[in-house]
C-alpha cells in the first residue's frame, strides 16, 4: 500500500503526469485485451530473441542504435539522418537536455542543456520544435555544436506537460497538453486537450478536449487522421480503465474527468477508442507503419508494463477505425519514445537506461511507410 500511495501522490503532480503510472504497479494485477493470447496461443511462447537483448515475434529484428543518457523521453531524425534525443527526469530540476547522436551512434553531443521536461521533438526543415512544460520552443541555426537562436513561440498557462508534437498535412502542428491532476476540472482551458497552431505559434486553438493526457501522437500514413495515446485516470481501484489508443478529431470531447469509459450518462456522446490497452500502463509514444496486409500497425510504448504492444488497425466501411492489441516487444525496462523511421522501421528509447533501438517488424508486421 505504501508504494501505491506514493504513486498517487506523484500522479497528482502537474509535472509528472506521464511517468507516475509505473509506481502504481506494485499492487496492481493487470488484465486486459492486450494480454489475451492470439489464436489460442500463449504470447510468451511466440516471443523469441530478436537481437540487442530484446524479444519479439519471429522475423522481427532489433539493433542498438546508441546508448544515450538515462531518461530518454523523445526522439527525432533531421534531414541529414542524424538522431536527436531529449531527456526528461522524473522530477523537474531544470537539468534535462537535448542531444544529437554523432559518429554512427558512438558519440553523443549535448546541444541544449537546462531544459524542463521536454517530451516532444520535431524537425521542420532546419528548425527544431520542442514541446515541454514551458511550452513550444523553436531552435534555429544549428552549426554542428550549438543553435544560434532560441524562441518560445507558445505557452500554455495552467496546463500540464506538453507531450509529443506532430505536423499535419494541413500545415498545422498539434500537441497534447495533460491535465495537472488525476481527476479534476482543470482551470486552464489548455489543459486536458489536444491543441493545434501554426508553425510561428499563431492561431492556437483547442481541437479536442476532455483528454486526461494525450502523450503520444502520430498520423495514420497518407491521411490527416491523428492517433493519440491517452493516459486514463489512475484513482479508481478495480474500476480503473485501460489506457486508450484513439483517433482524435476536431470538436471532440472525451469527457475527462467524469467519463472514463464506464458508459452511461457520463459518457454520452464520447467517442470510442481504436483500442483499449492495459490499465496502469502509462502509455507513451506511438509509431504507425503500413502493414504487409495493406492496413496499419501502431506500436505503442506501455511504460508502466515495460513493453511495446502492437495494435493492428482496420478501417470500417463507415470510415471508423478499430484495432486489436497484442504484446510485441519486451526487454526494454521503460519504453517511452517511439517514432517511425525509414525503411519500415521504428525507433524506441528506454527511459531507464538511455538505450535507443531500431526495430524492423517481421512478416505480418509493418513493412513500409511512417507517420
Amino acid at each position: 500500500m505504501r508504494e501505491r500511495e506514493t504513486a498517487r501522490r506523484f500522479r497528482l503532480s502537474r509535472r509528472m503526469t506521464l511517468f507516475a503510472g509505473l509506481l502504481a504497479l506494485a499492487s496492481v494485477t493487470v488484465s486486459n485485451c492486450s494480454d489475451a493470447p492470439a489464436d489460442g496461443e500463449n504470447p510468451a511462447e511466440t516471443q523469441v530473441p530478436i537481437g540487442a537483448g530484446l524479444t519479439g515475434p519471429t522475423g522481427t529484428v532489433a539493433e542498438l542504435v546508441t546508448s544515450g543518457p538515462p531518461n530518454v523521453s523523445a526522439l527525432a531524425e533531421d534531414s541529414l539522418g542524424r538522431l536527436w534525443l531529449a531527456t526528461a527526469a522524473f522530477t523537474d530540476t531544470g537539468t534535462d537536455a537535448i542531444y544529437v547522436v554523432t559518429n554512427a551512434g558512438e558519440g553523443l553531443l549535448e546541444v541544449v542543456p537546462g531544459m524542463h521536461t521536454p517530451m516532444g521533438l520535431l524537425w521542420i526543415d532546419d528548425e527544431l520544435y520542442v514541446s515541454s512544460i514551458e511550452g513550444i520552443t523553436v531552435f534555429r541555426g544549428f552549426d554542428g555544436s550549438r543553435f544560434a537562436e532560441e524562441e518560445t513561440i507558445l505557452t500554455f498557462p495552467g496546463g500540464g506537460v506538453a507531450g509529443s508534437i506532430v505536423l499535419g498535412v494541413d500545415g498545422r502542428l498539434r500537441v497534447g497538453i495533460s491535465a495537472p491532476c488525476n481527476a479534476c476540472e482543470p482551470e486552464s482551458r489548455w489543459a486536458a486537450a489536444v491543441v493545434s497552431f501554426l508553425p510561428d505559434g499563431s492561431g492556437a486553438e483547442i481541437e479536442a478536449s476532455g483528454i486526461r493526457a494525450a502523450v503520444g501522437l502520430a498520423y495514420i500514413p497518407g491521411t490527416n487522421d491523428l492517433l493519440a495515446t491517452m493516459n486514463q485516470r489512475d484513482d479508481l481501484d478495480e474500476l480503473t480503465p485501460g489506457d486508450y489508443l484513439a483517433v482524435v478529431a476536431s470538436g471532440q470531447d472525451w469527457g475527462f474527468p467524469e467519463c472514463y469509459g464506464q458508459g452511461g450518462t457520463a459518457c454520452e456522446g464520447v467517442p470510442e477508442p481504436v483500442a483499449e490497452l492495459d490499465d496502469h500502463a502509462a502509455v507513451s509514444g506511438v509509431a504507425v507503419l503500413h502493414a504487409a496486409t495493406g492496413e496499419f500497425s501502431a506500436f505503442v510504448a506501455e511504460w508502466g508494463l515495460t513493453r511495446v504492444v502492437r495494435v493492428n488497425i482496420t478501417r470500417g466501411d463507415d470510415g471508423s477505425y478499430g484495432g486489436t492489441a497484442e504484446p510485441f516487444l519486451s526487454g526494454i525496462q521503460a519504453p517511452v519514445a517511439v517514432v517511425a523511421s525509414d525503411g519500415g522501421t521504428f525507433l524506441v528509447g528506454d527511459w531507464m537506461t538511455g538505450a535507443v533501438y531500431r526495430v524492423t517488424p517481421g512478416p505480418g508486421g509493418a513493412v513500409s511507410g511512417g507517420s
